[in-house]
């Protein structure tokens, strides 16, 4: 199989919708072993490029099951569930649960939208310093950058202010860091940085390299973790209090060993268009039912750090992870068509 992940979502509500639906409607005449045959499936991903692999095995267990699977469209997270919503896509496989519970209820919430299971569980997010700015100066928890003389440690543009690397706007995440900087009284002693996520962190680690004190903002599942190790070259913050903006405003975001790092822990799921989803009870099954360990991300995007990163290479990691997980790849898809019988 071989999968193009060039192509951006267009406002194709009318011919991708009007696809989708005939799909929908021809969907139970399948057979079992074949389930998904003359069914369409239009993935979606962010422009986080190693959320590709996880989205390919997705498209390979489909394609095994007989469905027509498109090239992937490129389309960031709060569009994404709109256009799934909508009949424009037909899943999306990172939906980093609760942290896009907004995006999720904003565009129908399980009415529209069809999420069972977990494909990648605990995946833990926070702001980070480098261990060595940590222990000169005693610093565990993003509240002391209240003081000018620690966020000036961290201010690489002279405007005497804390630089952190943050988020792409459109991610959610971005909102949680510039609530916690007005929440905890940031907001004269911190500035985040966001962008292009790849490029500001590509940044970031020149300068930890160069040894200039770092902060950013980072998660794991993620390739960042094999570089900058926590533990050992970065260190976890801890923040003053929990903090979330909108529904989550009321949620406790300490970790199990008392940690606090300010963003709940994270499960990346399935989401897909809830009509499709119920027309094709064998590719809904397979989202329920596959999973994959953090480990296992973190490990095929620290070969795409190292230069493994185009579409044959990440498409060859996916058969790789395959061909390692063989037995459990066969039992999701006898599960699945026994699903549509």
């Amino acid at each position: 199989m071989s999968i193009s992940v060039t192509t951006r979502l267009r406002p194709v509500r009318t011919t991708l919708a009007a696809g989708l639906l005939a799909a929908i409607t021809a969907a139970p005449a399948l057979a079992a072993d074949r389930s998904g045959e003359g069914v369409t499936v239009v993935p979606l991903k962010s422009s986080i490029a190693e959320e590709t692999f996880q989205t390919i095995l997705v498209m390979k267990a489909l394609e095994d099951l007989g469905y027509d699977v498109g090239p992937i469209r490129e389309v960031e997270y709060a569009a994404a569930f709109v256009a799934l919503a909508n009949g424009d896509g037909t899943f999306m496989a990172d939906h980093w649960d609760p942290m896009q519970v907004d995006f999720f209820h904003s565009a129908g919430g399980d009415e529209t939208l069809y999420r069972e299971g977990v494909y990648a569980p605990q995946g833990l997010q926070g702001y980070m310093i480098d261990k060595k700015t940590a222990d000169d100066h005693g610093i565990t928890n993003i509240g002391q950058l209240k003081d000018p003389k620690i966020a000036t440690l961290f201010d690489h543009t002279g405007d005497g202010k804390a630089d952190l690397t943050g988020c792409n706007p459109g991610w959610a995440c971005e909102k949680v860091i510039e609530h916690h900087i007005d929440t905890f009284g940031l907001r004269d002693t911190v500035t985040q940085n966001s962008g292009a996520y790849s490029a500001i962190i590509a940044d970031t680690i020149t300068r930890y390299q160069q040894g200039e004190p770092v902060l950013y903002y980072g998660w794991t599942p993620y390739w960042i973790a094999g570089v900058l190790v926590p533990g050992e070259d970065v260190v976890w913050l801890n923040v003053p209090f929990s903090a979330l903006p909108g529904a989550r405003q009321d949620v406790d975001t300490s970790l199990p060993d008392g940690s606090n790092y300010g963003f709940q822990a994270n499960n990346q799921r399935i989401v897909a268009n809830r009509a499709w989803a119920e027309a094709n009870p064998a590719a809904a099954k397979l989202f329920a039912i596959m999973r994959i360990s953090s480990n296992d991300i973190s490990a095929q995007n620290l070969k795409m750090r190292e230069g493994e990163d185009s579409e044959a290479d990440i498409e060859r990691h996916a058969d790789a992870w395959i061909a390692a997980h063989q037995d459990t790849w066969t039992a999701w898809l006898a599960e699945a068509r026994a699903a549509a019988e």
